[in-house]
């Protein structure tokens, strides 16, 4: 179909569309498929095809022709509009099977009215109904030559989409008075449509999803790119540029949701900058610049020094630097994304002569132009190579990025060769037929070689998994994905005639390279293994290699930056996730006291300053307190830390008096303690 087109699906959900013999899918299933592949193709190919849903054989009536109790039982589902996800939801839950029938020509009648009212005024390169349906109803027929009449002159065009082929030498059995009836109708209409092949234009429904089982690939219009072919400074050609095969990106249509209830405006995500000092100032976007770290420095860059680092040209550019053999452009050295076909300009015969004199000369001297190419002012030059391509209908350069001194990657490897085994010359023989068993090409009746493996004709299987995926989450949320489709992984298998040639090289191979088993080598064992027991000095060298590994360094936050930026965002959380985050820091804390030393000492001090005035402004005195009541009270001491008292935090249960009291306990304690005796005998006696 053309990308400015007008299509209705019209499908049958009546009675007998339910029908089918055990083990097997309904007409009506498997002409929902058709319409949901139909669909899904327009959706992500995003293509310009509107498309209208008509029902008939349903339980209610909704067109715009039901008066007087004529073409009943047949609902305008959906109007014209370009497909979207929606539709294909709409299909899946609301069209289901209904238990009155419809008459298809009827149907026929209400979709080219649809298209005749929808489409007035608008300019359209075709206008298609596709009819769905087993043909197993009742058929006013003398309305046929009428309706052949509109559809000729109307330009639009039909097709049928049956359960059941309707070729003579093809014909089913089984099928009833009005099917066979129908049918004769149906190719009687398309015989009288000015079509070539009318009954080409008929098809079942097992052959329409093997046909629409792919997803559709994005259709491009290349755009004209302008510029003149410069070679010196005196010889100039217009030329008009055109991308033959470039990246192809998956457009986002999409958006990511974080709110459990599937609706994007019940949870916004908000970017805040903020400095990284004790208070986590917070500044505007606007204020702030790039920066690269040198060493231990940031070092700021801002957008007025981004422009001046830019390489400035003179714009647009296709200049060419000289000519060289193509047998010294390797195809390993091919870069980009993309290759632009180079033609002369349209309306410039002098462009087309001078053009086609440079193409054909270079094609003849089997050598390349070297040119300097730039897309426009804003775009980095790149340099390239022309290469000529001429062919019955059209001459053309064919542009391909090459790389620049720094692109180039210079890799060196061990030589293959093992001083250890040195391959015989059956072996090597072996390993060449079963290289040559795998080659992805035969000889045909001509004794000229094809391929077998035709990559153009493989749709890109990401792309495809991918929409399969987008499609399956629209209309069944929360469901696991489904399995790749089994046409896609077929795809992507070898063939079988690969599988069969290969199958002798690899016998031959495994007789050639035997494989031997080899015995691991016994692990020496230890005096402890061997005698059952280990020594106290091992045995204590492990319990402290277990304290070690308990308290690693790198296990415990280092320097007061991390517990500030704990403490700063303390505030933020709810009540659960605060709670979690105090009896981390408890824990962290208590690692480090545990380890007596003076380094892990000082840092808890800083750990339980940040925690209590967090704690503090929070409005939450239990989680510090509760901490100070579980360990060594002498930490507190240090730096007046104590309990926190009412006068700070509403809801203590301790007085500002109890508070201090808290430390002079332990002042008094470490008062009263005797001081040492001196021990000077020794000294007495000498």
């Amino acid at each position: 179909l053309a990308s400015a087109a007008s299509v209705v699906l019209c499908m049958d959900v009546g009675l007998t569309m339910s029908n089918s013999a055990p083990g097997e899918e309904s007409s009506f299933e498997l002409a929902k498929k058709v319409i949901q592949k139909f669909v899904q193709r327009q959706v992500f190919s995003e293509t310009k095809i509107e498309l209208a849903l008509v029902l008939f054989g349903t339980d209610s009536t909704d067109n715009p022709l039901s008066q007087d109790g004529q073409y009943q039982n047949i609902r305008v589902h959906r109007h014209l509009m370009i497909p979207d996800c929606e539709l294909l939801i709409e299909i899946e839950n609301q069209v289901q099977p209904e238990s009155q029938q419809g008459d298809w020509l009827d149907a026929l009648v209400v979709c080219m009215d649809l298209l005749h009212t929808e489409t007035k005024g608008k300019k359209y390169d075709c206008l298609n109904i596709a009819l769905l349906t087993d043909l197993n109803t009742q058929t006013n027929e003398e309305s046929l030559e009428v309706i052949i009449k509109n559809l000729t002159q109307s330009g639009i065009t039909v097709q049928f989409f049956l359960p059941f082929p309707v070729e003579e030498d093809k014909e089913g059995k089984g099928l009833s008075r009005e099917q066979k009836k129908n049918k004769e109708l149906v190719k009687e209409m398309m015989l009288s449509l000015d079509v070539e092949d009318g009954l080409d234009e008929i098809h079942t429904f097992r052959n329409a999803i093997e046909e629409l089982c792919m997803f559709k690939r994005v259709e491009r219009r290349p755009v004209a790119w302008p510029c003149q072919l410069t070679i010196g400074s005196s010889l100039s050609i217009r030329i008009v540029g055109y991308k033959a095969v470039t990246d192809e990106k998956l457009k986002k249509m999409w958006i990511t949701v974080d709110a459990q209830s599937h609706q994007k405006d019940d949870v916004k995500r908000e970017t805040v900058y903020c400095l990284d000092d004790d208070n986590e100032t917070e500044v505007q976007k606007d204020d702030i610049i790039q920066g690269f770290r040198y060493g231990s420095d940031i070092v700021p860059f801002s957008k007025v020094d981004q422009e001046q680092m830019k390489y400035k040209h003179d714009g647009k550019c296709f200049a060419v630097l000289g000519f060289t053999k193509q047998s010294t452009i390797r195809r390993n050295q091919f870069m980009g994304s993309q290759i632009i076909k180079i033609f002369a300009a349209r309306d410039d015969e002098h462009a087309g002569v001078a053009l086609s004199a440079l193409i054909r000369a270079l094609n003849e001297l089997q050598m390349v132009a070297i040119v300097r190419y730039a897309f426009n002012r804003i775009s980095n030059p790149q340099v390239g190579a022309a290469f000529p391509c001429i062919k019955q209908d059209s001459e053309c350069l064919m542009y391909i990025q090459l790389p620049f001194m720094e692109d180039l990657r210079q890799f060196t490897f061990p030589s293959l060769e093992n001083k250890k085994f040195t391959p015989s010359d059956a072996q090597l023989s072996a390993v060449d037929s079963l290289i040559d068993s795998m080659m992805l090409v035969e000889e045909d009746e001509n004794g000229e070689q094809r391929d077998l493996f035709k990559p153009h004709r493989i749709p890109n299987p990401a792309f495809q998994r991918h929409f399969q995926c987008l499609h399956h989450r629209a209309v069944s949320p929360g469901t696991p994905l489904p399995p790749i489709e089994p046409w896609l992984k077929a795809a992507l298998d070898r063939p079988e005639v690969i599988t069969e040639r290969c199958q002798d090289p690899l016998d031959v191979l495994k007789r050639k390279f035997p494989l031997t088993e080899v015995e691991k080598k016994k692990k020496l064992k230890t005096s402890a293994q061997i005698f059952g027991k280990e020594s106290e000095e091992s045995e204590a060298k492990k319990v402290k290699e277990d304290e070690a590994e308990e308290y690693n360094l790198a296990d415990i936050a280092e320097g007061s930056v991390t517990s500030v930026r704990i403490r700063g965002r303390a505030g933020r959380l709810n009540n659960p996730r605060r709670w979690a985050l105090c009896q981390q820091l408890t824990h962290r804390i208590e690692q480090l006291l545990s380890n007596k030393n003076t380094q892990y000492y000082m840092k808890s001090i800083t750990c339980i300053q940040a925690f209590r005035e967090q704690s503090v402004k929070v409005n939450k005195h239990s989680h510090c307190s509760s901490f100070g009541g579980a360990n060594d009270d002498a930490v507190f001491a240090v730096d007046g830390l104590t309990l926190i008292s009412k006068d700070e935090v509403e809801g203590s249960s301790v007085s500002k008096a109890e508070a201090n009291q808290f430390l002079v306990a332990e002042e008094k304690k470490e008062e009263a303690a005797p001081a040492p005796v001196e021990d000077t005998g020794d000294v007495d006696d000498l």
